[in-house]
């Protein structure tokens, strides 16, 4: 049974190297610098340029959604924006869930931060919001980013060949996706 009240307190979750703060307007300025970076972008595949105002209007707004979770991904020493996470399309029925994270700039990649978020988060959608599965896509040239979900416990369920166009060349995505019995936490 999923529980919603889970998705509307918007919590705060703290780990070693990383606290799990709601998105909200303060974090409007790192989330949309971010949004500029051309590798994030490249990794996310996100070919739509936001405006400012854009960004403020969307981390302004995550509080009063009950129907996902959204999350920023700061640094537990100095509170240092380092990125930002949703639990999404939550489908009570079958008790799943998508996940899409993003660390705000390379180099905050390889250190961790986004094993340790993920981490944080399924604890959360398994425990809390209770879930049974959360599945999310990734591209497959996103090595790194493989490498943290399948230690995750996430496992490989299918392919999206040539979904993304990237400056001429496409790429498949892949549909990975763990198990509350599977998920391992480190």
């Amino acid at each position: 049974m999923i529980n919603t009240s889970a998705l509307r307190e918007k919590p705060t979750l703290t780990g070693k190297s990383v606290r799990l703060v709601p998105l909200a307007a303060e974090h409007t300025d790192a989330y949309f610098a971010a949004s500029l970076d051309e590798e994030v972008r490249r990794l996310t595949g996100t070919h739509r340029r936001i405006t400012y105002a854009q960004a403020r209007e969307w981390c302004e707004s995550r509080a009063g959604r009950t129907d996902r979770l959204d999350l920023a991904i700061t640094a537990s020493r100095d509170g240092r924006y380092l990125g930002e996470l949703s639990v999404y399309a939550v489908a009570p029925e079958n008790e799943s869930a998508g996940y899409r994270i993003a660390l705000s700039a390379i180099e905050f990649t390889g250190r961790g931060l986004g094993r340790e978020a993920t981490q944080l988060v399924l604890e959360y959608a398994f425990e809390r919001i209770g879930l049974h599965r959360v599945w999310l896509y990734v591209y497959a040239f996103n090595m790194r980013a493989i490498a943290v979900y399948r230690s995750c416990g996430f496992s490989v369920e299918g392919r999206l060949r040539d979904s993304l166009l990237w400056e001429g060349r496409r790429h498949d995505a892949l549909l990975m996706a763990v198990l509350r019995n599977g998920f391992r936490r480190t």
